[in-house]
């Protein structure tokens, strides 16, 4: 897209190789991933890194965006039939902890990385030929227990998982191994990160409608990976909007910025063109909404800058906008004085025309309108 004779960031990525082409790998797996090329004849296995694959873990350690890029240029993807060690994919998914295994591959690991803004790159592959766990998984009791129901649907396991405490991550891992639900398959470890917080905002959708609305107009935003978040949260019945701007010269803008938004009331309509950024951030917003007990109108602006120079996945919006909601409160008087903070904050004001929810707030007044 940069027209340059050679990708700067696969460069960089390259550059973090700090090892030799390996036919063998003797060491712990953290997680299972599953492609959707060929669907439903897919391929997948476990990923192979002396790290946990956690991404609030990587925060907690302070690393920065080099930092986990090196793990991830020295994470192997191994790969192979998914049915061919299911039970061995299934068991690493069903731990809590990384799972030591052996494997043999059909020839030495190689360079293969493919961006994906979903899934957080992966810097080699290599096709297993010979695959054995040498170490046993820690499962989770809520984890048993809902893996274990075959009567549960995917929905009601999701949220039971949720309520359990096993955090979202988990989940994803638990769904694209086929453990979850009635008719359980293989699911493509991007559609599964995405159907993940789908599914577990979309059930909070319908708690927070039943709750009163917020008091006042409250602003909030956090700063992630050059990834710059600003919510704001208006009094009033559940309605969320995302707006998203990829500055000149970013990771997947051009020449112009890019800006790209959606919204939606009660029910969605169709994929969101935001991608999977759109209800990592809606799922963030949902738990506060939730843990406040309180219904509002939403607004999410998130805007990219050329510090967020290689992909690292949609859990970076989760975490940013987790990150936001963590933050106090700015409380705004009105939403005038709202917008003003957000494009302070934001450092633009263009975002504002690409809103619908802003003028439909302006014109169709409540009981709770402080606009």
């Amino acid at each position: 897209m940069c027209g340059l004779p050679r990708c700067p960031i696969t460069s960089r990525f390259y550059a973090q190789l700090a090892m030799k082409p390996a036919s063998s790998y003797q060491g712990s797996s953290p997680s299972v991933f599953v492609g959707s090329y060929g669907y439903p004849a897919v391929s997948g296995g476990p990923l192979l890194i002396d790290d946990r694959d956690h991404p609030p873990d990587w925060l907690s350690r302070g690393l920065s965006i080099d930092d986990i890029v090196g793990i991830r240029a020295r994470t192997i993807r191994g790969s192979s039939g998914v049915t061919r060690y299911s039970d061995s994919l299934q068991e690493i998914a069903l731990s809590s902890r990384p799972v030591d295994v052996d494997i043999a591959f059909e020839k030495p690991v190689a360079f293969s990385l493919a961006f994906d803004g979903t899934v957080a790159p992966i810097g080699l592959s290599g096709s297993i030929r010979q695959m054995a766990l040498t170490g046993s998984a820690s499962i989770e009791p809520a984890v048993d227990r809902v893996t274990s129901d075959t009567d549960l649907g995917a929905t009601d396991a999701c949220v039971t998982l949720m309520e359990s405490d096993i955090d979202v991550y988990q989940i994803a891992k638990l769904m694209t191994a086929g453990l979850l639900g009635r008719n359980r398959h293989f699911v493509p470890t991007r559609w599964a990160i995405t159907a993940v917080d789908d599914t577990l905002s979309v059930r909070m959708k319908k708690e927070i409608a039943a709750f009163p609305p917020l008091e006042e107009i409250r602003l909030f935003s956090a700063e992630l990976f050059g990834n710059r978040i600003v919510c704001i949260l208006v009094p009033g019945d559940w309605k969320y909007e995302m707006i998203e701007k990829w500055g000149r010269h970013t990771l997947w803008g051009g020449e112009q910025d890019v800006i790209v938004q959606d919204r939606e009331g009660m029910k969605k309509k169709g994929y969101s063109p935001i991608s999977g950024a759109y209800y990592s951030a809606r799922l963030a917003v949902c738990e506060y909404l939730t843990r406040v007990r309180r219904s509002a109108r939403v607004i999410v602006v998130r805007s990219i800058s050329s510090d967020y120079w290689a992909p690292l996945g949609t859990w970076v919006i989760r975490e940013a906008t987790r990150r936001a909601m963590g933050q106090p409160a700015h409380v705004c008087g009105t939403l005038y004085f709202a917008i003003l903070e957000a494009s302070a904050r934001l450092g633009f004001d263009q975002w504002v025309n690409y809103s619908t929810l802003i003028p439909e707030m302006r014109t169709q007044k409540t009981l709770f309108s402080i606009y």
